[in-house]
């Protein structure tokens, strides 16, 4: 550890050593390596020649393959001192140490064709991964949905008491906001395609100078390259780089899954307040350094942090789209260096807290319980008026004095701090003609939640479920938290 410069947090705090190798500078510099051989391999497989004979030997590319990994950082580190150019300073260190194939690196290439197509086999890698831990996630809030399903609670609109719903339909609400999440990662994971191999303006002049003009090797260019490199295509046109929409359209994928997470650790942090739920706290944590007895929602509120943080990024690939002029400048490239990494590691972070919250989630029924109870009076105010009117009462008179009852229960509440004691009230009101045991008996919670278990159990077993069971070989992760 580094202690006498800056050093990101998402590397030492938050983001897996997983996701920090996707964007390592190992993992940049050998897919560029990987990206040279499939060039001079498609080249080769092409026929490019010079008076008959062939430019590109096999000797030449299993040179290549040989030095694809062991990268000499030190030679292209002092290069790029000279040259202040990072691809041509790779270029010239893989040539040192493939002194028969240093002659055909990069032929017919831009610059972007290594850095390009390496930030969407970068971003792809990502978004691969993140795809693995939002479904562990989404598993993970499935089972406590399941669990708690038929729970009453109480529920709130306007963080106002209002008709009551259960914790699982709660948690399959923010389910729901992760699933949501799911379609859109996987629609721009599927639609993910390299740049290709098109030139400095992306119009392939330098390979139709290299193919003598021949139209039909040129254009199968691109899809050979795809395809050794794991892809189904290329963008059909280009500039020099790929449009950085591209970039926007992955920003704004992370963006909403930090803005699904911000959500839930919200409506956690407020439960854990009201002492209802509460996130997973370790044996040994300290909640706070003045007040020993805290149990503060440290997790959630680090969740909500990185996540404003991801939300707010965002913006940086949309500006830099909109920016970009005619076929190229640069002004992007700083930004991307910056905002696209620390999109990706930060919400890595995330779906690990995530995961880890919703793993270790501590409910507390009795405390549920009698939060509902006491504002349950109210909620039941409606049918007690039906069965009054079954009894003779007048719904329109009844009505009026449902309201100045609850007026009053509401009162002797918040200014006397008394219990709610409208039943105590409606029963000695002969209005009603209804006893105080009568009352009572429409207290059941569960008369008040309506389909809310049904609704669960048809959303998991409709949707949730068989995604989680056709993307079975991404599950059993388990977040590991670092501090």
């Amino acid at each position: 550890m580094s202690t006498d410069r800056y050093v990101s947090p998402l590397s030492e705090r938050y983001a897996s050593r997983e996701m920090q190798y996707i964007f390592s500078q190992d993992m940049k510099f050998k897919t560029w390596r990987k990206l040279w051989i499939a060039l001079a391999e498609t080249e080769k497989e092409l026929g490019l020649s010079q008076n008959g004979k062939p430019v590109i030997t096999d000797e030449q590319i299993e040179e290549l393959k040989s030095h694809a990994d062991d990268i000499n950082y030190e030679v292209a580190k002092a290069r790029e001192k000279e040259v202040r150019h990072d691809v041509m300073s790779h270029v010239y260190a893989y040539g040192q140490q493939c002194p028969k194939a240093a002659g055909i690196i990069h032929l017919g290439a831009t610059s972007c064709y290594v850095g390009d197509n390496t930030d969407i086999i970068i971003m792809t890698e990502g978004l691969k991964l993140l795809r693995k831990k939002l479904a562990n996630v989404m598993a993970a809030l499935a089972d406590f949905a399941e669990e708690y399903k038929a729970l009453p609670t109480l529920a709130f609109t306007h963080f106002q008491p209002a008709q009551p719903t259960t914790v699982g339909k709660r948690a399959s609400l923010w389910l729901q906001e992760f699933y949501l999440d799911w379609e859109d990662l996987n629609y721009v994971l599927d639609g993910m395609k390299l740049l290709g191999s098109k030139g400095t303006t992306g119009t392939q002049a330098s390979f139709l100078e290299l193919f003598d003009g021949d139209q039909e090797k040129v254009d199968r260019i691109d899809s050979m390259i795809a395809r050794k490199m794991g892809f189904q295509e290329c963008f059909p046109v280009s500039g020099q780089t790929y449009s950085r929409k591209t970039d926007t359209r992955v920003a704004n994928v992370l963006a909403g899954i930090a803005s699904s997470a911000h959500k839930m650790s919200n409506d956690l942090r407020l439960l854990q307040h009201l002492k209802e739920v509460e996130e997973p706290f370790e044996k040994g944590q300290i909640g706070s350094s003045a007040m020993a007895y805290k149990r503060n929602p440290m997790r959630s509120e680090r969740i909500a942090s990185l996540s404003r943080y991801v939300m707010i990024d965002a913006l940086n690939p949309a500006i830099t789209a909109a920016t970009q002029w005619f076929e190229r400048t640069l002004d992007d490239s700083a930004n991307k260096r910056l905002s696209i990494p620390e999109a990706f590691l930060a919400v890595d972070g995330i779906l690990d807290l995530c995961l880890n919250v919703a793993d270790g989630l501590v409910v507390y029924p009795k405390v549920i319980e009698k939060r509902l109870r006491s504002e349950l009076p109210f909620m039941a105010t409606e049918n007690i008026m039906m069965d009054a009117v079954k009894l003779g009462g007048n719904r329109q008179e009844l009505h009026e004095r449902i309201r100045e009852l609850s007026m009053e229960a509401g009162r002797n509440v918040k200014a006397e701090g008394r219990e709610n004691n409208l039943l105590e009230l409606i029963a000695a009101d002969p209005a009603f003609n209804m006893t105080i045991e009568e009352l009572q008996e429409t207290m059941d919670p569960a008369k008040y939640v309506g389909r809310s278990k049904e609704q669960v159990e048809a959303f998991l077993a409709d949707v949730i479920r068989p995604l989680l069971e056709e993307n079975k070989e991404l599950l059993g992760v388990k977040a590991e938290i670092n501090v």
